[in-house]
């Protein structure tokens, strides 16, 4: 790296590739064995950070943004998945090396690699699967410094401690239908209308002087044609009312519950008794 960093100081860091594409934070520092100066670092990634890919700081800076590194975003994405358990075998340090295209470091005759090697990486995978920032408790810098079998300054005093919480919301979901119909039923209507018919009703005047004439006795008939009403009933369809079916929005209270998990602190000194915190 251009500038020697603390280990403590790239904890929770920023990690961010040449594009300026955000990689995630750093979750731990690896040293290398024959310098004892930062070498690897693991990035959390993933969701909720639950995976941890490392990255090679050769050719790392830092600065208030955080961690720029030399390898891209697609290259940590596809990286050896290696457990971040505080130490790095030599088969280990050989896989992550030829994936990002680095040289690799020459061996100390102890069989141990150094922190001499250069170079970017060069591979490509699945990008976009996401940062993560979840807290990584029981790591930190203690795991830090412990990955290279050096206590930390603050190793001994350090310690996070994480909490799950409940994010609650709502979601609009299909509870029933209503459907409008319409159907016929027949009914009996009875109205009353005034009809009017003729009748026959015989009129008589007498005859007085002479102004009947002479009479003769004889059969005469005439006939009067009768005339009556009678009711007619015809049937017509009107309109006479219109209906819709609309929704409205009712807002009442739901209580929800559920369990959330949290760490807490435990102290113990060496008579044996604890305290919790």
């Amino acid at each position: 790296m251009a500038k020697t960093m603390q280990p403590q100081e790239l904890i929770d860091s920023a990690v961010v590739d040449p594009t300026g594409h955000k990689l995630g934070k750093v979750g731990n520092v690896y040293l290398a064995d024959a310098t004892h100066q930062p070498e690897w670092i693991t990035v959390k990634t993933g969701l909720f950070g639950s995976k941890e890919s490392f990255v090679p700081l050769s050719g790392a800076h830092a600065d208030q943004d955080g961690v720029h590194v030399r390898v891209d975003k697609d290259a940590v994405s596809d990286a050896p998945r290696i457990e971040a358990d505080g130490h790095l075998s030599q088969e280990e340090s050989a896989r992550l090396y030829r994936h990002y295209g680095l040289p690799m470091p020459r061996t100390s005759p102890d069989g141990r690699m150094d922190d001499r090697a250069q170079g970017r990486g060069t591979g490509r995978g699945d990008a976009g699967r996401g940062d993560g920032d979840r807290g990584d408790a029981g790591r930190g810098k203690a795991g830090m410094d412990a990955a290279a079998g050096k206590p930390g300054k603050d190793a001994e005093h350090t310690m996070t401690r994480s909490e799950e919480r409940l994010n609650v919301g709502t979601e609009q979901v299909e509870t029933g239908h209503v459907r409008l119909r319409k159907y016929v039923v027949t009914e009996e209507q009875q109205v009353t209308v005034p009809v009017s018919h003729e009748e026959v009703r015989i009129e008589r005047e007498p005859i007085t002087g002479a102004a009947g004439g002479k009479a003769e006795i004889a059969e005469d008939e005439q006939e009067v044609v009768l005339h009556a009403e009678k009711p007619v009933v015809n049937k017509e369809t009107v309109a006479v009312e219109r209906a819709r079916l609309k929704t409205e929005t009712v807002t009442e209270d739901q209580t929800v519950s559920g369990k959330v998990r949290k760490e807490q602190f435990e102290v113990t000194d060496d008579e044996g008794k604890h305290r919790k915190s």
